[in-house]
């Protein structure tokens, strides 16, 4: 009696009976899921919520109540002066209110409340202070400014 052939008999019978099983379990998963109940309908829409108690983030706060005074400082070669002091304050004051620095570039800006006339005054060491006046009650949004630094009496070029 031949073996070979019972079993390449027995093998293909095993191979067809494997195929023909995977219909057969995807129909029981469709009927499993045929069978799950429908999910709940969407709750009914209600009327716009009220206006909160809390206040507008401020993340995306406009500064459309600020005026922008923005520039650039340069020095005697006119090249840009980084890290220059800058001190704003209203004509008049006695005491500076706002403070910044210019950025490796030269640059500086700052926010300040419209309506006044404002004096700037730049700061450097090893350069003579220089000032200028900025008018804020003009209409305008912003104002920009350029200075050039000279050298402080005694110092060489």
């Amino acid at each position: 009696m031949n073996i070979m052939p019972f079993r390449r008999r027995h093998l293909r019978v095993l191979a067809i009976a494997a195929l023909s099983a995977v219909p057969f379990v995807a129909l029981i998963a469709f009927v499993a899921r045929a069978q799950q109940p429908p999910p709940p309908p969407p709750p009914p829409e209600t009327t716009a919520p009220a206006e909160s108690a809390t206040p507008p983030s401020t993340k995306n706060k406009q500064h459309v109540d600020e005026f922008l005074i923005r520039g650039t400082v340069f020095n005697d070669k006119a090249l840009s002066l980084p890290g220059a002091q800058l001190h704003i304050k209203r004509a008049g004051d006695k005491k500076h209110h706002w403070n910044t620095y210019t950025n490796s570039r030269g640059e500086f800006a700052i926010r300040v409340p419209p309506g006044s006339d404002y004096e700037v005054l730049v700061q450097s060491k090893g350069f003579a202070d220089a000032v200028q006046q900025v008018d804020a009650k003009n209409g305008l949004s912003e104002e920009d400014m350029v200075f050039r630094m000279d050298l402080a009496p005694g110092k060489k070029k």
